[in-house]
């Protein structure tokens, strides 16, 4: 598995994570085989959330991957917080808190980096700062990040948090590309001219700020998936060429697409499917070209000005 620096920190990192929020609907037996295989793929980057199955998911990995000191050094541990039933949360008691469960969970003694998981409203940058530094300071937490976060809220946080953002989790597929989109349609009256998202590629960029695309498979808001779907007939004919060439699955491709942009992204795979995940990390050797990316954005229905 290539390999890459996350945002501008020294933490080397596979250039595909597992996302775990599905794990818990994988029996111990089928947990356990599916860790093995992700290691032996060097997908050794696993992305946790305290919400996912209500923090069981958590529970279940430390199990399968029989978390102990040893196993510990030889992986990368991404969790978040901030999300409650019904809110977003981003007081310090409830960050500080959310941590120590999920230590807890995940049977160590720290995480590799924290994301704050989506944007509250009632957010005091004061209080994420607190809540970081004593986390920092304690160790618990190495790294630090955003998911869901446009520029100017980030630029609120660091206007009290002292620690570098290294990370901003967003959804990023093929066929959800709106902060590309805007980025082709500059000083154009059409749909796909309208900022969403506060020019959020380009300030990553421009920041060292790793994106992390989750649901590079999903259309819409998890409404399917977009690979064999008749839905979409000529981005999958496209797809399915370019895999043909590379004699690689349709799946790869779909990562590869990601992988290619010179953004230096780090996609969250959310399949519990050995197979597709061994698919997804075959990405890592794959480099389409300027042609094969542009042909895949425009079958999904994306036109160039």
């Amino acid at each position: 598995m290539r390999t890459m620096k996350l945002g501008n920190s020294t933490l080397e990192v596979p250039v595909v994570s597992v996302g775990c929020m599905r794990i818990n609907s994988l029996d111990k037996a089928e947990a356990e085989h599916f860790v093995q295989t992700a290691m032996e793929e060097g997908a050794n980057f696993f992305d946790h959330a305290d919400i996912y199955g209500s923090g069981e998911c958590e529970e279940i990995f430390a199990d399968a991957i029989g978390m102990n000191a040893g196993i510990r050094e030889k992986i990368i541990l991404q969790s978040k917080c901030g999300i409650r039933k019904g809110m977003f949360d981003f007081s310090k008691e409830h960050i500080l808190e959310s941590v120590d469960a999920s230590l807890k969970r995940l049977k160590t003694d720290y995480l590799d980096i924290l994301l704050l998981h989506r944007p509250d409203t009632l957010v005091e940058p004061e209080e994420v700062a607190e809540a970081f530094d004593i986390l920092e300071s304690s160790g618990k937490v190495r790294h630090f990040g955003v998911s869901n976060q446009n520029p100017m809220q980030i630029q609120l946080l660091k206007k009290s948090v002292k620690q570098t953002i290294v990370a901003n989790q967003l959804q990023l597929s093929i066929t959800n590309a709106n902060m590309i989109s805007n980025g082709f349609n500059v000083n154009m009256d059409n749909d796909h001219a309208v900022n969403r998202d506060g020019s959020v590629l380009d300030y990553c960029r421009l920041n060292d700020i790793t994106i992390q695309p989750w649901s590079p498979f999903q259309y819409g808001f998890f409404e399917g998936v977009f690979l064999g779907n008749d839905k979409f007939p000529e981005l999958n004919q496209k797809i399915n060429e370019i895999a043909d060439k590379y004699e690689v699955s349709n799946t790869t491709i779909v990562i590869a697409w990601l992988l290619r942009h010179p953004a230096h992204m780090q996609p969250v795979i959310g399949t519990m499917n050995e197979g597709r995940l061994k698919d997804c990390c075959k990405a890592s050797d794959i480099h389409l070209t300027r042609e094969e990316w542009y042909g895949i954005y425009r079958e999904a229905g994306n036109v160039l000005p």
